[in-house]
């Protein structure tokens, strides 16, 4: 997941062949502004420095793929934007030609991302949102797949829990509008996993189990963490929601 794409490594060859409309140095560098059409296709139109496609620029691909944005030493470096042939886009931060920083992913099903990145990866903190069933994904990423602490939020009720490699795990919750909690385990069976492409959306749908322990009053949430809310609390609560459920 963290090579690069074919478009990308089609934009590593230009070097310093094909036609060049622009500006040079004494030296006959391409430095300032120019436009390069290279052998197979493609073509950049931006900015230079010494040779090497530094500053803003536009470069397209012949497959309909293209990159506006930042760049240094031929590599894609700061902020841009990059829209893939299947529709996807990516807008955000880039580092020696990887996503790396903070950016936005829409993909080309209409989900998006929305967070950290690191090396090409979902890395860090971000959210997810699943376009077909509205749920949201908000917590943790390592190297591409949802881990760490995380809620992941429906309609009418949210889980709070541990994901690890895009599943729950372990203890958590579920937490209903109407006004309770229902706590248990995810347990998880063994089952072989194939290699996941980056654009395919992460499944929170798979092997693991939940198994039900109890069913409490809604817990309230402070600054030190979750505690059980005194029997005037629990009533006055679970009564606000009987109430919203009612209209």
């Amino acid at each position: 997941m963290s090579d690069l794409s074919s478009e990308e490594e089609a934009e590593e060859a230009e070097a310093d062949l094909g036609e060049y409309d622009g500006e040079r140095n004494s030296e006959g560098e391409r430095h300032g502004r120019g436009k390069a059409f290279l052998p197979n296709g493609d073509m950049y139109d931006g900015e230079y420095e010494h040779g090497f496609r530094s500053g803003q620029g536009t470069y397209r691909f012949r497959n309909g793929a293209c990159y506006i944005g930042k760049y240094l030493l031929n590599k894609k470096h700061g902020r841009g934007i990059f829209y893939y042939p299947d529709g996807s886009k990516y807008e955000g931060d880039w580092v020696n030609d990887q996503r790396h920083g903070h950016g936005v992913y829409t993909y080309a099903n209409g989900d998006t991302y929305t967070g950290e990145w690191f090396n090409h990866n979902r890395h860090g903190q971000g959210r997810y949102i699943y376009k077909d069933t509205g749920a949201i994904y908000v917590g943790g990423w390592v190297n591409g797949n949802q881990e760490g602490e995380a809620e992941l939020i429906f309609l009418n009720h949210r889980f709070r829990g541990k994901f690890l490699n895009g599943n729950p795990v372990g203890r958590g919750k579920y937490i209903f509008d109407i006004g309770c909690e229902q706590h248990g385990e995810y347990i998880h069976s063994e089952q072989d996993k194939g290699e996941v492409e980056e654009e395919e959306e992460p499944s929170f749908l798979g092997a693991p189990k939940w198994k039900a322990s109890e069913i409490t009053k809604l817990t309230l949430w402070t600054p030190h963490g979750e505690k059980t809310p005194s029997p005037r609390e629990s009533s006055q609560v679970v009564a606000a929601a009987a109430e919203a459920v009612e209209e």
